[in-house]
């Protein structure tokens, strides 16, 4: 990683932010040319980023009351509105909430509107996970001896390790499963199947690999074992497949 110390004159320009730009603009171009290969108008992407912008940044945020409820009853207004802890699954269902609304005003079907938002969605995240790792804002792994570990002494939130220790660099994990991720849905778009198969397989293979990324990272244990990102991933990743195999049910049936 490298210092956050960017400025446009006064103004300091910090590298998630940097990214998270280049995020949203990305899936915005994105989304447009699936709209307007689904016949919609490749205009409305712009909008409909900033619908979902202003929902996942929201969902965001309050998705860190749900993973410390105990930090917020102490400090609400510290954990609401610093800058750390802008959770991934928040954003989701935030974003999930405002597309709904983008898409009932503007009369596109939900699961159809989906399959053209999960694309431009995954390689936002794969994106953002680089401003991650240029920052060092936390979503480091725990401590490793393999030779591609990392140190982020330059950390947005604080460096905690001593000279010598080294930890997985996860953003960079999830960061190349998600360019794949995009990669397969983007080949796959192409080939005629029903609506929201698209978006389902997002949510099964995104969600399955944040699932195992997750046994590297640092976040504290909610149920059983597993993070609070973790258990919402099993619960993406049965919504999605669930519908899948309902999918395959429906072109036996048809065969």
């Amino acid at each position: 990683m490298i210092p956050d110390v960017l400025h446009l004159g006064p103004i300091p320009i910090h590298l998630f932010g940097m990214m998270l730009a280049i995020a949203f603009m990305t899936a915005g171009h994105v989304l447009g040319r699936e709209f307007d290969r689904k016949g919609y108008d490749a205009d409305l992407a712009s909008s409909g980023v900033l619908w979902c912008a202003a929902g996942s940044l929201i969902g965001a945020r309050l998705w860190v009351v749900f993973e410390d409820w105990a930090g917020f009853v102490r400090d609400p207004i510290t954990t609401l509105f610093t800058g750390s802890g802008f959770v991934f699954y928040g954003g989701l269902v935030g974003g999930t909430l405002a597309m709904t609304l983008f898409f009932r005003r503007h009369g596109i079907p939900w699961w159809r509107g989906a399959d053209a938002v999960a694309p431009a969605l995954v390689i936002g995240q794969a994106i953002g996970r680089i401003g991650c790792q240029l920052s060092g804002d936390g979503d480091w792994g725990t401590v490793t001896t393999m030779p591609w570990g990392m140190t982020y002494p330059y950390a947005v939130v604080g460096w905690p390790y001593p000279p010598g220790v080294h930890v997985h660099p996860t953003p960079i994990y999830e960061s190349v499963a998600y360019f794949a991720i995009f990669a397969l849905l983007w080949r796959w778009r192409r080939t005629p199947q029903p609506d929201g198969t698209i978006f389902c397989w997002y949510l099964v293979l995104a969600s399955g690999a944040r699932f195992l990324i997750e046994f590297l990272r640092i976040n504290p244990v909610v149920l059983g074992n597993l993070t609070a990102a973790q258990v919402a991933s099993v619960g993406l990743v049965i919504i999605g497949g669930t519908r899948l195999l309902a999918h395959s049910r429906w072109r036996a049936a048809e065969a």
